[in-house]
């Protein structure tokens, strides 16, 4: 087996937290077990030398469809997508991360889980965005989310009333399942994230339809559009989408 990687996209973030994660640590700081790829967009490329740097456009989800298009034929087993603070939304995340490069929880087997969610939110957001999207504090114009036209676009036929998702949009998935598409969709959604309106925001909520898969049983949701899968010290605010 060999070992996972790690996909951050980064802008601008502080990224002192890679030198820090539970694993053994190399001469020059990086950590053993795991291969780390960062991708840079901030303007001063800040990152490092070691860092891919991209143009700033699409936000993650050009990242991490880039890493696909162009590693697609060198994946890792298992890819962690993740962005440059996957904390916010993911208070476990090296906890998490520890699990797949020890191999650890049981539940990270490709026959039967190629892909999961990573994070403490399940949520759930209508076809226009009404129910997330609309409200959402950094939403300033109150615009709406075209998720119906962004699965035409993507997929080329309607999509579901609603998507179900954990926010963050950071996710481990399985080579295998990644490569049940061929390159060429992963090169057609590539330029969706470029040229869909706020498509980094309808991939979040869609990830795991991208890879063809339920990545939330309905089963165990049992009807509930919103769950807390972790503690949330403080609700002051609605969670953003």
């Amino acid at each position: 087996m060999n070992q996972p990687e790690l996909v951050v996209a980064r802008y601008q973030e502080n990224l002192n937290w890679l030198y820090n994660l539970p694993v053994q640590r190399t001469p020059d700081g990086w950590s053993a077990g795991v291969t780390i790829t960062v991708y840079d967009k901030s303007p001063d490329r800040s990152a490092g030398a070691r860092a891919v740097t991209l143009p700033n456009i699409g936000r993650e989800a050009h990242t991490y469809l880039q890493h696909m298009v162009n590693q697609y034929d060198q994946l890792a087993e298992w890819t962690i997508f993740c962005q440059g603070k996957p904390f916010d939304h993911a208070f476990d995340f090296k906890k998490t991360l520890r699990s797949y490069i020890e191999h650890t929880d049981p539940l990270i087997d490709p026959a039967g889980r190629p892909f999961h969610w990573l994070g403490h939110l399940i949520d759930t957001d209508d076809k226009q965005g009404q129910r997330l999207f609309q409200p959402w504090s950094k939403n300033e114009d109150g615009r709406g989310l075209d998720l119906l036209g962004f699965h035409r676009a993507l997929f080329g036929t309607d999509g579901p009333d609603l998507y179900t998702f954990v926010l963050g949009a950071q996710f481990a998935v399985h080579r295998d399942l990644i490569r049940q598409r061929p390159i060429d969709f992963y090169r057609h959604a590539l330029d969706v994230s470029v040229s869909f309106p706020d498509a980094a925001h309808c991939y979040e909520r869609s990830w795991d339809r991208v890879f063809g898969i339920v990545g939330v049983d309905p089963a165990w949701l049992a009807g509930r559009q919103t769950v807390y899968l972790k503690p949330i010290k403080r609700l002051d605010y609605p969670p953003a989408p």
